[in-house]
């Protein structure tokens, strides 16, 4: 069609994730920090398991969760 012009591009589908066991859809892959951010979730308070493997906090900026990934985040409980 003259004059058409064609819809946004989208660099990246949506990428779907288990996060503590439930669906989950993000806009993209998405650091574990960008992941913990986008929920409101303080880091230095949780461990993140990624496919059954602890990421280490240093590796949170580093770490990218795909398609199909296996999210864990556990909250540290303080008490006595």
């Amino acid at each position: 069609m003259p004059g058409a012009r064609p819809g946004p591009v989208l660099l990246h589908p949506p990428v779907t994730i288990q996060l503590n066991g439930e669906r989950h859809e993000l806009p993209e892959p998405l650091t574990v920090d960008a992941l913990l951010s986008r929920l409101d979730i303080d880091p230095r308070r949780v461990a993140v398991e990624l496919n059954e493997l602890v990421v280490r906090k240093a590796a949170y900026a580093e770490t990218v969760i795909r398609e199909g990934d296996a999210v864990e985040v556990v909250n540290f409980v303080g008490g006595g």
